[in-house]
């Protein structure tokens, strides 16, 4: 068993932690505004967003318990937090590190969230908290959340968006799970959303701003945090379809250039090649666009700083990938009946982008080969 860095307090004992099965409100025990020193958080995982959520609350006078398999992850954290941070390689000593109620995030790749989170509970105690913070189905969450109960511990799922930039910015929080046990971890949700200041109030809205303006949203019962960022990623998935195919009509603006008048017979040839001679500056536009526009938004910005780098996107390789939740947004449409076409388009673009069309259009080709002798030859572009 390995220690890295100094335990703050004696845990306590079973008898007490018996007696909070029901895990009460932060602001019954021990606050901020009491003299506390901040709360507690076990984070299971320390990539980029396990590693800065640690580091933001942290540096908001709270303290950490990390678990990582690879030790020297662990020093480093050690090295840079001080006695804010503590550490483990192996479950059961990350375990013993943390304060009654134990309150763990788990903050992992999907596929293997369910496994850890059933290891882990079988060294939890009635009162403590499990979070997932990553991208689980929300079906999953639901299974979770009864397969837990019984044993008193406390489930919530959190769909958590703002990738890289969080550190900075702060992450939106997509809360699913009991009332009370977000209460409880409100101060922590305070401490990683962005805050209220992370954009303008919305006309009309007065007096003490809500969670949701502070950047945390408690969205229903379990499962619920997740099925709205499943959403999210569904959205995020059309809105970047749109600025890639906006922006690819500007980039090809100048078309007419090249036709002058003549035209390949397997191609339509354009109306009026005069129509399309634009050599349209697309990384100006997207800066342009950035200032009072309608379509204006962080994504664009990112865009447009991608843009600025690398005018024509030469070290991309065009192969989008899909982490899941678009195909689970899809699904969850086709349930509740409602068209969602924007966003399957955006979908299956991206299957298209990985080469999943490519024997579907070479059955196009073979087609009209077959009915009007169009010989389209491999490599013709």
């Amino acid at each position: 068993m390995r220690l890295f860095g100094l335990p703050r307090r004696a845990r306590q004992g079973p008898e007490a932690v018996a007696q909070r099965a029901h895990v009460e409100p932060r602001e019954r025990r021990n606050s901020n505004t009491e003299g506390d020193d901040g709360m507690q958080l076990g984070m299971i995982g320390l990539g980029r967003m396990g590693a800065n959520i640690v580091r933001r609350i942290v540096r908001d006078g709270h303290t950490a318990v990390g678990y990582s398999r690879h030790e020297e992850q662990i020093k480093e954290f050690v090295d840079e937090l001080g006695d804010s941070f503590q550490g483990a390689t192996d479950y059961k000593t990350f375990v013993a590190q943390l304060e009654q109620p134990r309150i763990v995030w788990v903050m992992i790749p999907a596929g293997a969230t369910g496994a850890v989170i059933d290891e882990v509970a079988e060294l939890l105690d009635p009162g403590d908290i499990i979070i997932d913070g990553g991208n689980s189905r929300y079906h999953e969450d639901i299974k979770r959340a009864k397969a837990l109960q019984p044993k008193g511990i406390h489930y919530l799922d959190i769909g958590t968006s703002g990738g890289v930039w969080g550190l900075e910015r702060g992450y939106c929080l997509m809360i699913g799970g009991e009332a009370d046990t977000v209460s409880h971890i409100e101060p922590l949700l305070k401490s990683i959303a962005p805050g209220v200041d992370a954009a303008p109030r919305t006309p009309g809205r007065t007096g003490e701003p809500s969670a949701a303006e502070q950047g945390y949203l408690h969205c229903g019962p379990a499962g619920a945090g997740h099925f709205v960022k499943m959403v999210h990623n569904g959205i995020e998935y059309g809105a970047m379809a749109a600025y890639a195919e906006g922006l690819n009509i500007l980039h090809k603006a100048n078309i007419g250039l090249d036709q002058n008048g003549l035209h390949s017979a397997e191609e339509t040839p354009l109306d009026n090649p005069e129509w399309y001679q634009y050599d349209i500056n697309v990384p100006e536009v997207t800066e342009v666009w950035r200032r009072g526009s309608v379509v204006a938004s962080w994504l664009l910005d990112l865009t447009a700083s991608a843009l600025h780098a690398d005018p024509e996107l030469s070290t991309f390789g065009g192969r989008v990938s899909d982490s899941g939740e678009g195909r689970w947004t899809i699904d969850a449409a086709i349930d509740e009946g409602v068209p969602a076409p924007v966003l399957s388009a955006a979908l299956f673009a991206r299957f298209s982008s990985r080469g999943e069309s490519l024997y579907a259009d070479k059955m196009l080709s073979a087609m009209r080969k077959a009915f009007g002798g169009h010989n389209e030859l491999p490599g013709k572009q």
